[in-house]
């Protein structure tokens, strides 16, 4: 399979990040949807990342549903998705908030750096910035009673894939203080092979 995209982008990189956790081997192409958009174009017309092009040819779009046709590879050997409904219930809860907290943060990035300056809307600003400061509030809260962190199912990989492109991209926004568990989750996940092998920017999966 291969999977394009740059891993400055959450979407591209928690699919990278739980392909290596489903132990499923993947070639990593880190195509940009600006700076190189004409070649992206021609494996993609669409022009989204992720792409991933399965085996056979087919190309899927959407890290959500690229991560479904993951997990249904690993059926009955390795999956980042409770079997138990109420807890995956509480995971797609969670999942939903991370990828919230990056639409968000993609929002105002382009806001601020693709919308020409007379264009620029303050009102809409303020109101994207609240959405995202409930999105992490609420994750926050998700993992207020955990002793300590742990990465091992969807929930975990795409809030730490989230908190961390956030604070990279949008660093005077969010005080880390104000939110100790997704910091210290971000901190540990970053620790980890499957995240130093796809590390947030332009490099190219893996990097040892």
């Amino acid at each position: 399979m291969q999977l394009i995209g740059m891993l400055d982008s959450p979407y591209v990189r928690r699919v990278a990040v739980s392909l290596q956790l489903l132990d499923l081997p993947f070639e990593h192409r880190s195509l940009s949807v600006f700076s190189t958009y004409a070649q992206f174009r021609e494996i993609n017309p669409v022009v989204k990342a992720p792409t991933l092009i399965c085996d056979d040819g087919t190309q899927l779009i959407d890290s959500t549903l690229i991560l479904e046709y993951a997990e249904s590879l690993t059926v009955g050997r390795r999956s980042l998705m409770p079997a138990d409904p109420a807890m995956r219930l509480r995971v797609l809860r969670i999942v939903g908030l991370a990828l919230a907290a990056c639409e968000k943060t993609v929002q105002i990035v382009y806001e601020r750096h693709l919308r020409p300056a007379e264009k620029y809307h303050e009102p809409w600003i303020t109101r994207v910035t609240e959405q995202l400061f409930a999105a992490y509030g609420a994750l926050e809260v998700e993992y207020a009673h955990q002793t300590a962190p742990v990465v091992e199912d969807q929930a975990a990989i795409s809030t730490a894939v989230a908190w961390y492109f956030t604070r990279q991209m949008l660093p005077e926004l969010l005080d880390a203080s104000r939110y100790p568990r997704l910091q210290a989750l971000s901190d540990y996940a970053e620790a980890l092979a499957p995240f130093r092998a796809a590390p947030f920017g332009s490099e190219v999966y893996p990097v040892k």
